[in-house]
């Protein structure tokens, strides 16, 4: 695989602490910031399932203000700004997150529009059928944040939030670097609060962000390893997570596989991916509250290798061979074949079903969710995205 020798790469700053994470070095973390008022922000999830925010609260002493514990799926447009209100009143300067991506990125977008003290609609990033999107430049102070991750996920270390509205368009984008995480903490005993079927399905997320960023034909050689380093952890480690889903070396390892994707995504953004792409994971979590990011963005990934194969062969056939297949005299148009079916297996091999027919989803909706996808874009999506609607019902059909 050729390697970019005209790139930007970016090594975020974070402290990451894994094994016993917590009890060894959240309050020194405190300290070494200078909190004094500190707030605890948690997915509603995890606040009624585990002992976790008290914990927490315990280590933190008198530093302790408050606990926002309302964080939803998707970080739905009403929590957030109830989030903000919240926020707003206890005036912390550092907030513990505690949860998988929905809670981190929650806590993103309360701190951007707390720092700002603006509405969303004035600084969400606007998308238009030609040229590029018009992001809004934010630059007042935002609240420090910690995380406590109790999923993988590839979003944790980044300076964007999507937030979910009930108004059109759906997906509202805002960003500044920020907010990104001072000290991220991978704690054994945290991970484990997880039911195994969200595990899963979070570090299912990695897998189909790494392959698909591995479809780059200009990745750094620092990019590069980090997505390759993460997908053969996931290889390895996601059947373990299924034969026992309390494995807590599992659930280090596909934790840290995450954060390896996600450090490599920020130097990634400006993307050389051939052929055709679409939303339609983002379109299928939407609109069936069933599928999880995880199964909705494999699916997506696995429909896209198909349609592209012919035209991404060679990068398709470096995954394979990421993914430990061994290509032989076959040739990069054969293997790539030989690869999306080594995929589908593993998905299956992990208890995922692998067609949309399979997923409860309806004929019915495909001509509503293709509508949709096609009049909402998203961030780092370029001239392949298909705008069609024939084209989009042709990809459903292929995915059904």
């Amino acid at each position: 695989m050729a390697h970019s020798t005209n790139y930007r790469y970016l090594s975020p700053s974070s402290r990451i602490f894994a094994g016993r994470a917590l009890s060894n070095n959240l309050s020194s973390e405190v300290r070494r910031i200078g909190a004094k008022r500190v707030m605890i922000l948690s997915s509603y999830s995890v606040a009624q399932t585990t002992n976790l925010v008290s914990q927490v609260q315990e280590l933190l002493g008198d530093n302790y203000v408050g606990s926002y514990t309302n964080a939803r799926k998707e970080s739905p447009r009403k929590l957030v700004e109830e989030g903000v209100d919240f926020t707003k009143n206890l005036n912390p300067d550092l907030i513990v997150v505690i949860g998988g991506g929905s809670a981190v990125v929650t806590c993103r977008a309360i701190t951007i529009l707390v720092g700002e003290g603006v509405s969303l609609d004035d600084i969400y990033t606007k998308h238009f059928p030609e040229g590029p999107p018009e992001v809004s430049r934010l630059t007042k102070p935002k609240i420090p944040n910690f995380l406590v991750l109790t999923t993988p996920t590839n979003g944790a270390d980044r300076g964007g939030a999507a937030i979910y509205d009930d108004n059109p368009p759906h997906r509202k984008e805002i960003f500044d670097p920020k907010t990104r995480p001072s000290t991220i903490f991978l704690d054994r005993d945290a991970l484990l609060t997880a039911p195994f079927e969200l595990y899963r399905d979070t570090s299912t997320t990695t897998v189909a962000g790494t392959i698909n960023a591995l479809l780059n034909t200009e990745l750094s050689p620092f990019s590069l390893t980090d997505y390759r380093q993460s997908l053969e952890l996931c290889i390895e480690y996601l059947p373990k997570l299924y034969n026992d889903p309390n494995d807590g070396d599992a659930r280090l390892q596909l934790a840290a596989a995450a954060l390896l994707a996600n450090r490599a995504a920020q130097a990634s953004y400006n993307s050389n991916i051939q052929g055709e792409n679409t939303g339609l994971g983002r379109q299928l979590r939407y609109k069936y509250p069933h599928i999880g990011q995880g199964l909705a963005s494999i699916t997506n990934v696995q429909t896209e290798l198909k349609i592209n194969q012919k035209v991404n062969s060679s990068v398709i056939a470096n995954v394979g061979k990421i993914m430990g297949l061994n290509q032989g005299s076959s040739s990069d148009y054969e293997f790539a074949g030989d690869t999306i079916k080594y995929l589908e297996d593993f998905i299956a091999g992990i208890g995922f079903p692998t067609r949309l027919r399979d997923m409860s989803v309806d004929k019915k909706d495909f001509e509503e969710i293709a509508k949709l996808d096609i009049s909402e874009p998203a961030f780092g999506q370029g001239a392949g995205r298909v705008k069609d609607l024939s084209r989009m019902m042709e990809i459903l059909e292929m995915a059904w």
